[in-house]
């Protein structure tokens, strides 16, 4: 029996939602309770497909900006309102998830019948943050006014979703991603606060009112994220001070209760000083923390090494990756499943 339960984060890029539920089933399906459907074809690299919702939104027009989550990352190109578009009345009616989300479902539903997934897995849909989407695509100064729209819109992709595929058989998960975690971690002025205190008096309510907005017996996860826009991080953590916060301060917020929060930990960090905080880790009984141990470029030495570490301050965790698959070579894929299922036997 495992002694670890795998955690598989989002993106895995293979040709379809069907090819990654039947592939990773095989590969680690004993020691999973959720799955994704791998953000296949034109989600694979996270937010790109989510550029229509500005990109064809007749309110908005192409700015001169662009964004970098760090230097030498990916550029998008941010959208500003037209001339005359008062940023209150804009509403966002054509958001993508649900469409993808139950196109997915179909193979996941007929698939578990089939035996190919296991019995205790949920089909697993992600989402990303409010103000990921917005630092990519929205010029800044537009931030504050658009964020109550787009959260309501996202909110009512959720709904869609919970309609549709029975409560028994989902989980959301909210990726929580460097839009957060680079602000907290720098601590510098932003338009959510000047100290981080004040910031997470912005990040938190907004993260306690999306997880609220999932129906009780729909199972809740958040993802916490530093990027890996082409395998780097936005900002390097200095420790797990700010995941252990952020964790403490949804599990005190959030009324319903929340299956799962996933930590990332970088490849060079099996040090003490990193995993230290995770003692004043307070989550709630029913949750499980999943920590981002497994790195493919060290492969099973280096994530026992970490599991190592990890082990002095908490017992009991399920492992993954600290983000999604998608950014890698489909030819990695199969050693890095192997990694997983060797890691979690402890």
């Amino acid at each position: 029996m495992p002694r670890h339960g795998v955690h598989i984060v989002g993106s895995v890029p293979m040709a379809s939602a069907a090819e990654v539920f039947e592939k990773v089933s095989a590969a680690v399906g004993p020691m999973l309770r959720y799955l994704p459907d791998g953000e296949t074809g034109p989600r694979l690299n996270w937010l790109p497909w989510l550029e229509p919702i500005f990109s064809q939104h007749p309110d908005f027009e192409p700015s001169p900006e662009e964004f970098r989550v760090h230097a030498g990352a990916t550029a998008f190109r941010r959208y500003q309102l037209k001339e005359g578009v008062d940023p209150k009345s804009v509403r966002f009616t054509k958001l993508p998830h649900a469409g993808f989300a139950l196109e997915s479902w179909k193979d996941f539903e007929r698939l578990k019948k089939a035996g190919k997934i296991p019995a205790q897995v949920r089909y697993q849909c992600d989402i990303a943050s409010i103000p990921s989407l917005l630092a990519a695509f929205v010029v800044e100064s537009l931030h504050d006014a658009l964020e109550p729209a787009l959260e309501r819109a996202v909110i009512g992709e959720i709904q869609r979703i919970c309609a549709a595929i029975p409560h028994d058989q989902l989980a959301i998960q909210y990726d929580v991603a460097s839009s957060i975690f680079f602000h907290l971690e720098s601590g510098k002025p932003t338009r959510f606060g000047g100290t981080r205190v004040e910031m997470m008096k912005s990040f938190v309510p907004m993260h306690v009112r999306l997880g609220d907005a999932v129906p009780k017996d729909v199972h809740l996860i958040y993802h916490f994220c530093y990027g890996d826009n082409k395998h780097k991080h936005s900002i390097e953590p200095h420790d797990m001070t700010h995941l252990v916060n952020f964790a403490n301060a949804l599990s005190a917020g959030v009324a319903r209760t929340i299956e799962m929060i996933h930590m990332p930990v970088p490849r060079e960090r099996s040090d003490d000083a990193y995993f230290a905080p995770l003692s004043l880790l307070r989550l709630r009984p029913e949750a499980t923390l999943a920590l981002g141990l497994v790195h493919y470029t060290d492969g099973l030495e280096g994530t026992k090494r970490r599991m190592a570490s990890a082990n002095k301050y908490v017992q009991s965790y399920m492992i993954g990756t600290e983000c999604g698959f998608g950014r890698r070579d489909p030819a990695t894929i199969p050693k890095l499943l192997e990694i997983h299922a060797q890691a979690a036997q402890g």
